[in-house]
């Protein structure tokens, strides 16, 4: 009786056993087997793709390289961190869903990159993409604005790349629309994180004032008792161009210095300004 009693446990504690690892491998295969689904709700967005040929673009927009680290926020099933991988760039995805997480490491895995392609559970709100040398994101408009702040401080001449969603009045340096390969989603909008110079400036033969609208500078260029009012001003990054008088100005900004070289009358010469006060 005894013995039977036994025999029955030993079953008992088998199939429990056996039940539980066969849960666990389905939990497994179930993780494994995950497949997002076009239009999904995740915190902030539903989730709908990238076109490959509109991230391809959008890389090429940006220029990326092998010497840059590219940050994509929200970055889904990973396929833009992926081909910036590919494209030998350092690369980093910010995603929210966990399962969209782990499903591009396995991306990754399978492309023989997870050494350059690297996928956080996290929120873009929250977390640090300062180190990024390129941007790229797929948002609506309404976040673009949340995190254009942030952006905008971001190291002059950070390339920032959106799937067609605009920075509200920060206009784009440059847009672009794909037919082939891609039907919807198609285009691609790129800015350069414009440096600081609203302000006065103090130049050997007078003061530049400037004022910055992101990246569109105008103001006045005053020598002794001449103003002369600046036009067609322009930053992309740390460089600055400007026409003041006739002569057209190009330069380097560098914190509270700029120097470069203007044209005139068919010359050159060298200019440079400091930041008043500095």
């Amino acid at each position: 009786m005894h013995a039977a009693l036994l025999i029955c446990q030993s079953l008992l504690a088998i199939c429990l056993t056996v039940a539980v690892g066969c849960g666990f491998v389905q939990a497994q295969s179930s993780k494994q087997d995950y497949e997002p689904q076009v239009g999904q709700e995740g915190k902030d967005v539903v989730w709908v793709p990238t076109p490959q040929a509109l991230v391809d673009k959008m890389l090429d927009m940006a220029k990326v390289t092998p010497q840059d680290y590219v940050i994509d926020l929200g970055s889904g099933d990973g396929r833009t961190v992926i081909t910036a991988a590919k494209r030998g760039a350092r690369a980093l995805g910010i995603e929210y869903n966990p399962d969209m997480v782990e499903l591009s490491k396995r991306n990754a895995a399978k492309e023989g990159i997870s050494d350059k392609a690297q996928f956080v559970k996290a929120d873009i709100f929250e977390s640090d993409f300062s180190q990024a040398t390129v941007i790229t994101m797929f948002l609506l408009p309404d976040i673009n604005l949340r995190l254009r702040p942030r952006i905008l401080n971001l190291k002059p001449g950070t390339r920032i790349v959106s799937n067609s969603f605009t920075m509200g009045d920060w206009a784009a340096d440059e847009t672009a629309t794909i037919t082939n390969g891609c039907t919807s989603w198609c285009t691609a909008l790129f800015w350069l994180v414009p440096t600081k110079v609203e302000g006065a400036w103090q130049l050997p033969q007078g003061a530049l004032t400037l004022k910055q609208d992101f990246q569109m500078v105008s103001g006045t260029l005053k020598s002794g008792a001449n103003s002369t009012p600046i036009t067609n001003g322009k930053l992309r990054g740390d460089r600055i161009t400007f026409t003041a008088g006739g002569a057209q100005y190009t330069g380097r900004v560098s914190g509270n210095a700029m120097q470069g070289s203007v044209q005139s009358g068919g010359s050159n010469s060298q200019w440079s300004a400091t930041r008043a006060g500095k």
